[in-house]
């Protein structure tokens, strides 16, 4: 039976925490759910961000840490336990106009779904240096997450150096002093473009120190970050500075793209879920989890917590309107909003 000739109950679009946590528990809802996990490619591979990270040391049950790879393939090892089917392929398009919904794959034409679990992530922007992305990807010491990585044995009492201008990088470069000997902030131009309460906070922040008008153009070290190339945007001089971490803070991209204005987004790419404390979007069947429709927060545990939310949301809209599962209580306020809920999808 090809993919087209079978209505699915969930597709889930992702393959990071969000998306495995949001399959576990529609896998334990008998669900049936499908997970199209992408494909690698020079910007994300299978996984999500975390898999340009080493140890974990926050997430909860396990208190020694572990792999940030063996977290991933943990918890897509428990989804496929209980049946979750895996497709290692990339949407192409969707069609969220019509129901059940359509998505086309890269090879193996389209999948159609009664629900959608959307939680492809976002991913960090990079410099494009190719040391950088080799040393982030063996966890060489290149990060674009303090609060992930900060506190790792290998950072503290370094002298760790922060890219970036905007709000991000000062609050990156904040945490990093809680663990660093020095933090030095390299800014390509003569002023921030964060907020002015984060840049004095930064500025007046005795462990901090900013290079003006100065780019990271190389990194330096084979097996760990040893320092960085430094190039005068004034001047054009270049100097080699000695460093124990670097970590980039440039922003992050929501991977959206795909979605082609299927639901509504927010002026910055993330998907928009209407109603507070909900993983519905603006069509109604088609849900959002993790950093895909979180630009703030962007751990792996609030992902999870997310992806959860998600199945919840999928399987008691299922029950109300498709008739798939076992009808559960639903509280006066969620039937309220179902109720009122007149945009996209409603019944078929």
């Amino acid at each position: 039976m090809s993919f087209a000739e079978k209505i699915e109950n969930v597709v889930i679009i992702g393959s990071g925490p969000a998306a495995w946590t949001a399959a576990l528990y529609a896998a334990r809802a008998n669900l049936d759910p499908m997970v199209i996990e992408g494909e690698p490619s020079p910007q994300m591979i299978p996984g999500g961000q975390l898999m340009y990270t080493t140890e974990i040391e926050n997430f909860p049950g396990f208190p020694e840490g572990l792999q940030a790879q063996e977290l991933m393939e943990r918890m897509k090892a428990q989804a496929v336990r209980f049946g979750t089917r895996v497709v290692g392929e990339n949407v192409a398009t969707v069609d969220f106009t019509v129901h059940p919904f359509v998505m086309k794959l890269t090879w193996s034409g389209e999948v159609r779904a009664r629900a959608v679990i959307i939680s492809t992530g976002a991913r960090a922007n990079w410099l494009g240096l190719p040391n950088e992305m080799r040393l982030a990807q063996s966890g060489g010491g290149v990060s674009a997450c303090a609060v992930c990585d900060g506190a790792l044995p290998a950072f503290r009492n370094r002298r760790l150096v922060v890219v970036g201008g905007g709000d991000t990088a000062m609050e990156e470069a904040n945490y990093l002093t809680k663990f660093a000997s020095e933090v030095v902030i390299v800014h390509r131009r003569d002023s921030f473009r964060a907020s002015q309460v984060m840049a004095k906070r930064a500025l007046e922040n005795p462990k901090i120190r900013v290079i003006w008008d100065t780019a990271v153009t190389d990194v330096l070290g084979d097996d760990f970050v040893t320092g960085v190339r430094l190039k005068s945007l004034k001047t054009g001089a270049e100097e080699d500075f000695e460093c124990g971490g670097l970590f980039v803070a440039i922003g992050h991209t929501p991977n959206t793209s795909f979605l082609e204005g299927a639901v509504d987004l927010t002026e910055h790419g993330y998907i928009q879920t209407p109603h507070a404390w909900r993983t519905r979007t603006s069509v109604n069947g088609v849900f959002a989890a993790g950093d895909v429709m979180d630009d703030y927060f962007r751990q792996a545990i609030t992902a999870a917590g997310t992806g959860c939310m998600a199945a919840l949301e999928a399987e008691r809209w299922l029950a109300l309107h498709d008739g798939i599962g076992q009808d559960p209580v639903l509280e006066t306020a969620e039937s309220s909003i179902a109720q009122a809920d007149h945009g996209g999808i409603l019944t078929q």
